[in-house]
Parts: structure tokens; C-alpha cells; sequence
């Protein structure tokens, strides 16, 4: 038994907070911003568009990629690190809008990896037998976590989910998994919960050190494609598309260029979605699909890099 995905979808916000939005609200430019990071626009949630409503958006237009319905899934899991609540789970809440009742149903916490992490899961739930049809969601609303004066972090985040539908098949569509961390490094990229019961809690807000987060990203990741690839006994040159996480343009170009991809194989979304964190691989891959561009049979590394340190990769044949 193999598992295969079968259909792909997102959803993103309707408001778009441009470069020169930012130029408002900290000391930065449209240039400095592009320059640094590749991003020119991102999309920021509403109250309503909480990371379970934009799931639910982005499961149905997996489900109906897929020919499916709802009620044919045996488990749900999400990615995310801003769930509205410590439970019921952002999965459950999802189900929920799903019309589903008796069906697994958990989150993954692994920040911005956490798709890659949910994806392994699925996975190995199908090889057991121990599910069908898994729904894997990424959601997130990290732009709201972000101190809205600080112009390291504002300037990246945005808010988005992307799903896909992992089904059980006597095709092998997932050729390798590759997944790990680094907790010593934890301090350099941090996301405190607020506390009960303080009546100052702005130090709950997302914390970057952007230079040393880049070093180590760029580090790992070259290391990480190298692995997957010998994990499904493949070589750079058999991959037909690098569908990476959303963080930086400087560090997705890095990775391409180490597999010595043209940047026509990469499916970049960044420039106007912005980090999307655990969102960031589905939806790339939803449109990387929905463009044309990724096409049945065509052989795809996802990979993606977060907090923790957590970095992942899935080596598919879509």
C-alpha cells in the first residue's frame, strides 16, 4: 500500500497589505523589503478568517480536485501554531465544518514545518491501514503574532491555509520523507503564548533573529534535499519541480541553485503571499497545480524550514 495525493486547495485572506502599507507602519521601503526578503504583498485574516474557517475553505477545493466527498475522509490533521484554542483542535474545528462526526481529528505543532511533519503522519497512518483518505491541512495566522512595530517580523508573515488529500493507492506517490530538529536553537526564532493573569503581555509577541535563522536555513536545507534524494535513491536531476517553503527568496534560490534547478522548477509564491508558515508548501504546491505548471507524474521535493528548529521534506511523484 502507497499513498498518493489526490487533490490539492487554498485559501487566502481578502485583505492585502502591501510594502507601502509597511512604509506606514515602521521605519522601512518597498526596495529594502523586496531586496531582502522577495516579498511585495501579503494577506492578513480577519476575525472571521480564523485558521479553522480558512481550512474548511481549503479542504473543500482539495475535496472537490479530488472527486470526493467529505464524508469519505477517515482523518483530519492540521498543521498550525495559532489555533483560536487549546481545544477543541483546529482539526476538530475543521471536521466540524466538514459536516464530520466520527473521524480522527489532531493538530501538529511545527511552525512553519509543520505541513512536512502532518504530511509524515498521514503518510504513515495510510501505510498502517490505518485511514484512506486523510485530510492534511496548514494553517495559519502568524501576521497577527507579529508586534506591528517591529519591522523584522511584520514585513514576513501572512495569513493563509493549503490542504491536500493523501489517499491510499497501489501507485507509490510518496517516494521519501525526511524530518528532524534542532532544539538547541530554539531562542532564535520563538513564539510565546500569552499568560493568564499578566496584565503585560507584549513580550508574547513572534521573535526572530534574522541573520542566524537565515545562516542555519540555508545550511540545513542543502543538507535535507541532499538526504531525500539518496532516502528514494533519485538525483537532483530527476526532479521535475522544488516546491519549497515561503520563508525568503534568498534562501529558496540558495536551495535551487544546490540542486542546480533553473528557477523556472521552482514554484515561488512568496512575492505575494509573504510566509504563510505551515500554510506556505500547500498552497505553492495548490497553485503550482492549478497554474498547469505541475502536472500528473512530475517529480516534486517539498521541503520547508520553522521554528524549533523543525525543518521536512517530501519526496513525491505527484
Amino acid at each position: 500500500m502507497y499513498s498518493r495525493i489526490l487533490g490539492t486547495g487554498g485559501y487566502l485572506p481578502q485583505q492585502v497589505r502591501t510594502n507601502a502599507d509597511l512604509e506606514q507602519m515602521v521605519e522601512t521601503s518597498d526596495t529594502w523589503i523586496v531586496e531582502r526578503t522577495g516579498i511585495r504583498e501579503r494577506r492578513i485574516a480577519s476575525a472571521e478568517e480564523t485558521p479553522a474557517f480558512m481550512g474548511v475553505q481549503a479542504a473543500l477545493q482539495a475535496l472537490e480536485a479530488a472527486a470526493m466527498t467529505a464524508s469519505e475522509l477517515d482523518a483530519v490533521i492540521c498543521a498550525t501554531t495559532s489555533s483560536a484554542n487549546a481545544f477543541p483542535s483546529t482539526a476538530c474545528e475543521i471536521a466540524l465544518g466538514l459536516g464530520l462526526n466520527d473521524v480522527i481529528a489532531f493538530d501538529v505543532a511545527a511552525a512553519c514545518a509543520g505541513f512536512s511533519y502532518a504530511y509524515s503522519v498521514a503518510h504513515n497512518m495510510i501505510i498502517a491501514g490505518q485511514a484512506k483518505n486523510v485530510l492534511v491541512v496548514g494553517a495559519d495566522t502568524l501576521a497577527q503574532a507579529c508586534d506591528p512595530a517591529d519591522r523584522t517580523t511584520i514585513i514576513l508573515f501572512g495569513d493563509g491555509a493549503g490542504a491536500c488529500i493523501l489517499g491510499a493507492s497501489d501507485e507509490q506517490g510518496t517516494l521519501a520523507i525526511k524530518l528532524s530538529s534542532d532544539p538547541s536553537r530554539g531562542d532564535l526564532l520563538r513564539l510565546p503564548f500569552p499568560k493568564r493573569g499578566v496584565a503585560d503581555n507584549s513580550n508574547c509577541y513572534l521573535y526572530m533573529k534574522g541573520n542566524d535563522v537565515f545562516k542555519h536555513a540555508v545550511t540545513v536545507l542543502a543538507k535535507l534535499v541532499n538526504e531525500t534524494l539518496e532516502l528514494a535513491g533519485l538525483e537532483a536531476g530527476d526532479l521535475d519541480f522544488l516546491v519549497p517553503h515561503q520563508a525568503n527568496l534568498r534562501i529558496i534560490t540558495a536551495t535551487a541553485r544546490k540542486l542546480k534547478l533553473d528557477m523556472s522548477q521552482v514554484i515561488v509564491t512568496l512575492d505575494k503571499q509573504g510566509n504563510t508558515s505551515a500554510a506556505s508548501v500547500p498552497l505553492a504546491l495548490d497553485e503550482g497545480i492549478r497554474q498547469g505548471r505541475i502536472k500528473r507524474g512530475d517529480k516534486l521535493l517539498l521541503e520547508s524550514f520553522g521554528g524549533g528548529f523543525v525543518w521536512g521534506s517530501a519526496l513525491i511523484r505527484y
